[in-house]
């Protein structure tokens, strides 16, 4: 017993490190050629790979996300695993990428950044269609659907699913560029206070001016899928990003 109590202490150690060490080298990765810093908020596999064991995280092949190399070519990114006045602070900028839920005090601590100011781009998935070597109720699993409910009738938005509709992947346009979608939600306007949202692509996307800040909301996460890669999803994303961040 104590062998395996010292073996689990060793692997918690290493995992700490590990993390620690990934957040340190986006911190410092470009450190010669400073790039503002962006919070990354997301049950996706973004960050870390879905791995089983610590093996398979610090694997050598283990490549990292392309949407996480992506928005390396632009920003540092910042990943976040809470929101709060703190932590955003030092933020113009923030991609919430199927976040889990968000507690009370997160829902009013991220409407207050963006009234101050701050720049959101959310991916919604009302029915995250990406699968997972993670069954269902597994922590690790991705957010299969998004429950952000409060913060987006906040900001002036309902979020809408039509189970009738087709399941097949299809392109839609968003400001000139072909985006991928599958099982998409559709956004509304609701009354919300100090609020004025733009919403296009049959309820596609939603661009919200949110006291002084700004919130861009596009009501699927097909487009970030693991699987397409840069090639299948770079240039979609990448419109979605200036779309969000001029």
């Amino acid at each position: 017993m104590a062998r395996v109590k010292r073996r689990a202490a060793t692997l918690a150690a290493a995992a700490a490190g590990l993390a620690l060490a990934g957040a340190a080298g986006w911190a410092l990765a470009d450190r010669a050629e400073p790039r503002a810093p962006l919070g990354l908020f997301s049950s996706l596999p973004v960050v870390w790979p879905e791995t089983a064991s610590l093996g398979e995280l610090i694997a050598p092949d283990a490549a990292p996300h392309w949407v996480r190399t992506a928005l390396e070519d632009r920003f540092t990114p910042v990943p976040l695993d809470a929101l709060d006045a703190q932590v955003l602070a030092p933020l113009r900028s923030l991609v919430m990428a199927q976040p889990r839920p968000l507690a009370p005090a997160e829902n009013v601590a991220l409407d207050e950044w963006v009234r101050a100011g701050g720049r959101v781009l959310l991916f919604a998935d009302p029915l995250l269609t990406e699968e997972s070597r993670f069954a269902i109720g597994d922590r690790r699993r991705p957010q299969d659907v998004v429950l952000l409910s409060p913060i987006l009738s906040r900001w002036g938005l309902e979020l809408t699913f039509d189970e009738d509709q087709d399941g097949r992947e299809r392109l839609v346009a968003v400001g000139g560029q072909a985006v991928p979608v599958r099982l998409a939600g559709a956004l509304r306007p609701v009354a919300g206070p100090g609020s004025e949202c733009a919403i296009e692509s049959a309820g596609l996307i939603a661009e919200c001016q949110v006291g002084k800040g700004r919130v861009v909301v596009f009501a699927d996460a097909a487009v970030l899928e693991s699987a397409r890669g840069v090639d299948g999803g770079g240039h979609a994303f990448e419109a979605l990003l200036l779309r969000a961040f001029p």
